[in-house]
């Protein structure tokens, strides 16, 4: 046993490069953290850290020992995933984070399914709009919509989402159809969390800056204000599918239209995703794609 003390803690340090996410991670003080790390380096007689007030790395020597005991972390996983496949059934917590509204209406409901299925699996889920940091945070999952911008994540695509400019018939009636990108500039373009519109333009994409009355950081409330034929505006699928079909709401500019973006499950790429975790990932990209949005 004296042989792991100070191991996890010094792995746990590495990889976030902070005692305190660290500490976060496993549950433990900070105090207790860096406790562990210095009875280490003093075992191994070898600085495995350069500390300073802003940030935490790894010495040469340290680097070495951490891609030693990564393995060895490793192969314990791999025995714990081997145990939980011949058990058969996934079971213990899984933390995860997704985007409040597709969490609320595609994530939850799924994942409540899952856990009917494994009554022995627990389930940390936090909804937001935020990206946080998946391992400072301990989380082991995170679902991310559009474009990725992380390479330090491995990811796994579940579904697809469509990007619609639409507008209301009315809207539409009293303003006009535009029939070219150009033509945007003549029109109220309600803005989200972005005020700026992609497009695809000769097989290229094109980035267009708009403009108009109402900034929002809702779907819901862009989708009402389309409806009540203020603007026009960009949104997912998943807010408008109803009214596309009902035509209480009109595509526009499908010409232009980007290729369908991903959805993601995202997770620390120095991790082994657990049997359940990744029995979680595969239940959401089986069930996902077939999930109509005409019926939520």
């Amino acid at each position: 046993m004296f042989l792991w003390e100070g191991v996890t803690e010094f792995v746990a340090v590495a990889e976030t490069e902070s005692f305190t996410a660290a500490s976060k991670r496993l549950g433990i003080s900070t105090a207790q953290v860096s406790r562990q790390v210095s009875a280490l380096e003093n075992r191994l007689n070898t600085k495995l850290f350069y500390r300073t007030t802003r940030k935490v790395s790894l010495t040469e020597e340290g680097n070495v020992y951490y891609q030693h005991c990564r393995q060895v972390l490793d192969g314990l996983e791999d025995a714990e995933r081997a145990i939980s496949n011949l058990r058969g059934k996934p079971q213990g917590l899984i933390k995860l984070t997704a985007p409040v509204t597709y969490g609320e209406k595609y994530i939850m409901p799924l994942v409540n399914d899952f856990m009917l299925q494994y009554p022995e699996v627990e389930v940390a889920i936090d909804m937001t709009n935020h990206q946080v940091d998946l391992v400072e945070g301990s989380f082991d999952l995170a679902i991310r919509l559009g474009r990725l911008t992380s390479s330090s994540m491995m990811a796994k695509r579940l579904t697809s989402r469509t990007m619609y400019v639409c507008a209301s018939p009315a809207y539409l009636q009293k303003f006009g159809i535009p029939h070219s990108l150009s033509e945007l500039r003549q029109h109220n373009c309600l803005i989200g969390n972005y005020d700026h519109w992609r497009f695809q333009e000769s097989g290229k994409e094109k980035s267009i800056r708009v403009s108009g009355t109402l900034n929002c950081n809702s779907g819901y409330g862009l989708r009402d204000a389309v409806i009540k034929g203020i603007g026009l505006a960009q949104l997912p699928d998943y807010y408008i599918d109803k009214d596309l079909e009902s035509g209480a709401i009109v595509p526009i500019l499908t010409n232009y239209q980007e290729p369908d973006e991903g959805i993601w499950a995202l997770y620390p790429h120095n991790r082994h995703l657990s049997p359940k975790v990744r029995m979680l990932v595969d239940y959401l990209a089986e069930q996902l794609p077939h999930i109509s949005h005409y019926d939520l």
